[in-house]
């Protein structure tokens, strides 16, 4: 398992994180214990988490992954070798979060997502405290959000320099050690960037956006930012939530899988994507490779990666996943992979 730097700090992250979002819906507290015994086996030391979570969010499940993190932790006696990471909600207009309000990124807000978090996970502070979306009007979950549909800023939008001030006191009281951004846009960024440069909170050390051989959005604009920055990606959806592994070509529904449980795949199912999918698949036949295999190694290789987030609801998808870690993209297959991005580009942004 290789290790790498989570910004300009001095932690080192494990190049595969194990996502964890399933559990409490499509996997059970014990299942989630099996799949932390076993990465922590192979070397990860990353978790990523959200209040949020599970997926996908209902009142009666919320928070549920961050409790069945808490008691891992505790039974297992083993807080000081995980590296945690979680999120605080972004706008959006679920008001279970919040006791009947809307989330933002207000101070009153963020104080109240940390408090809950840190009761859930039962330990005294977040390694990386990530905002899940913006405050700002944005279109979400691609890896390149855009403003095309929300053209005006909320009237009560949150400033950076807020959201920015009330994370610096949570730094300040040990309850946060870094900040990192989710769902972000290249401004975005680079506005929180600056701020904290003027002296306004904590630099931000990380973005977790989606990012897959389907969506390469993520190379157009933000990988210069997130090299030079040093804010590092933390890839989401490497498998395009399972669509990479080719489980569901042809309306293909195999039982318990997400899209079959929840009807959530839309953003899969765009034009191209399916002959898209249909070359890569063919691009791992011809190596020997799983297509798991194909898809996690071309994300966890790319330069501007931190991390890789990976999530499975069986433990043989786990173990699949986990050892793509020591898979090398070959040129050959870098030019193959290539070839199909030029000829197809990004059919599910």
């Amino acid at each position: 398992m290789e290790y790498r730097s989570l910004g300009r700090t001095d932690l080192r992250v494990s190049s595969i994180c194990l996502g964890t979002m399933t559990w409490g819906q499509q996997n059970t507290e014990a299942e989630g214990h099996e799949q932390m015994d076993y990465a922590f086996e192979q070397g990860v030391n990353f978790l990523d988490t959200a209040e949020l979570y599970s997926i996908p969010p209902k009142p009666e499940t919320q928070g549920s992954t961050e409790r069945i993190i808490g008691n891992w932790m505790k039974a297992r006696g083993n807080r000081d070798k995980v590296i945690l990471a979680s999120k605080v909600c972004g706008r959006n207009g679920l008001t279970w979060f919040r006791d009947g309000a809307k989330p933002t990124l207000s101070r009153a807000h963020i104080r109240d997502a940390i408090e809950k978090s840190l009761k859930r996970l039962q330990t005294d502070y977040i390694d990386l405290y990530q905002l899940h979306s913006p405050d700002r009007h944005v279109t979400l979950w691609g890896s390149n959000p855009t403003i095309y549909r929300h053209p005006e800023p909320a009237p009560d939008e949150v400033p950076i320099e807020e959201t920015l001030g009330a994370l610096q006191e949570l730094v300040q009281e040990g309850k946060v050690r870094h900040v990192g951004l989710s769902n972000e846009t290249a401004w975005g960024t680079t506005r929180f960037v600056a701020a904290a440069e003027a002296g306004k909170g904590p630099r931000v050390v990380s973005i977790q956006n989606a990012y897959n051989l389907l969506n390469r959005t993520f190379e157009v604009n933000l990988a210069e930012v997130a090299m030079r920055e040093q804010v590092g990606l933390l890839v989401y959806s490497p498998l395009a939530q399972g669509y990479l592994t080719g489980k569901y070509q042809k309306g293909a529904r195999p039982a318990g899988a997400r899209t079959t449980l929840f009807k959530r795949g839309d953003r899969y199912e765009t034009p191209g994507a399916e002959e898209a999918i249909d070359a890569y698949l063919a691009i791992a036949r011809e190596a020997g490779m799983d297509p798991a295999t194909l898809a996690i190694a071309f994300a966890t290789t790319r330069c501007f990666v931190t991390s890789n987030i990976i999530g499975a609801t069986t433990m043989e998808q786990l173990k699949v996943d986990i050892a793509a870690a020591d898979v090398a993209i070959s040129p050959e297959l870098e030019e193959k992979i290539d070839a199909v991005h030029q000829w197809r580009g990004n059919p599910c942004p």
